[in-house]
């Protein structure tokens, strides 16, 4: 297991910054997870760790040894690519075993460490097998078995997932975060899949234009994006911003949504407006609300429901279970979970966050 560690990286292509001066720790045996569109410079990260890319600045440090310098090959990284880079000519077994071989190890303890690793991932029936007979999930079972059986410092996974269909992305998420568990190896994984990053991860960062949003587990990013960009990112569907004035009663501010007083929620005192974000599971149809739109669309869901609707608040998404009877054109009253709500300012950061900074002294 390693600690990795990114120090004021920057990665620059001609003019373009891909990375901008990037503060990163991946701590020792985490499953860490890279996320954001695509352009957002994750994998332009994971590159640089890996020792494929030179940063234009800053270090690199794998347990506090500097490896900014070092290349790839000198680095004992395994990194798992999502178009499998695998031998064709080779069978399964041969192709785990290269990495084994091509370092000298002995034929009998490569033999064994290649059945260890095929029980493993319960690839062992396949050793036989050529590799243009086998489906995309046993490919990348191959693909993964032969960056396990070298036994590295770090794993480095750029959307392994990427070309599988649906069913097999899901069994492979599985698969994978129970592999991580079972080994202990950090594990750094880059998607723009939010889905896949919330059922693995112990830590996600998410990225923007280079730099990281937010770091925090699956549970803070959900429940406490820190800018507008996360929310809108995380969550499917993703959380209601939606344009508030906050005015003032009794010297207390209160929230007003598209002229409509929102009682019982917590309204940020200083500023004269700012947005509410609330996820679509924390609206609920309350009849005897003031804040009404009307049903433009409802998604089955098995138990549940996704109920768009429109007001002058514009478009908001909430989750019903599916014993309420909506339809389109319907106008059901609205109300918020108090205790759900985020603030955010005019330039899309939090203001709890923001707030906490200043108290902090900055």
């Amino acid at each position: 297991m390693t600690a990795i560690r990114l120090e004021g990286v920057s990665k620059r292509f001609a003019g373009f910054t891909a990375v901008d001066a990037l503060d990163l720790t991946v701590p020792d045996g985490s499953f860490f997870v890279l996320l954001g569109p695509s352009g957002c410079g994750k994998t332009t990260t994971l590159r640089m760790i890996a020792g494929l890319e030179m940063p234009s600045e800053g270090r690199i440090l794998l347990d506090g040894e500097d490896v900014t310098e070092l290349r790839a090959g000198r680095r004992d990284i395994a990194f798992v690519f999502q178009l499998f880079a695998l031998y064709p000519h080779m069978n399964v077994r041969r192709n785990i075993a290269y990495p084994l071989r091509s370092r000298g190890v002995a034929r009998a303890e490569t033999a064994r460490r290649v059945e260890e690793v095929a029980r493993m991932l319960r690839i062992e029936h396949l050793l036989d097998a050529r590799i243009g007979r086998l489906s995309g999930g046993d490919r990348q079972r191959v693909a993964l078995a032969r960056a396990v059986v070298r036994r590295p410092r770090a794993f480095l996974m750029d959307e392994p997932l990427g070309t599988l269909d649906a069913a097999f992305r899901e069994l492979m998420c599985e698969e994978l975060r129970g592999l991580h568990d079972r080994i202990g190896a950090t594990t750094v994984y880059v998607t723009h899949d939010q889905i896949e990053a919330m059922r693995m991860a112990d830590l996600i960062a998410v990225m923007n234009r280079g730099r990281v949003e937010q770091l925090g587990t699956p549970e803070e990013l959900y429940h406490r994006p820190r800018s507008t960009f996360v929310a809108r990112f995380i969550g499917s569907p993703a959380m209601n911003l939606l344009a508030c004035r906050i005015e003032q009663d009794a010297g207390d501010p209160v929230a007003v949504l598209a002229g409509v007083r929102l009682p019982g929620i917590p309204a940020p005192a200083g500023t004269a407006e700012a947005t509410l974000g609330i996820r679509p599971e924390h609206v609920r149809i309350d009849d005897t609300s003031a804040l009404r739109g009307e049903v433009l669309a409802v998604e089955y869901l098995g138990a549940r429901q996704v109920v768009t609707v429109e007001g002058p608040f514009g478009l908001l998404k909430l989750r019903a279970p599916n014993r309420l009877a909506l339809a389109f054109g319907d106008r059901p009253g609205l109300a918020f979970d108090p205790g759900r709500v985020v603030w955010f300012d005019a330039d899309g950061r939090s203001l709890a966050t923001a707030r906490r900074r200043e108290a902090a002294g900055g």
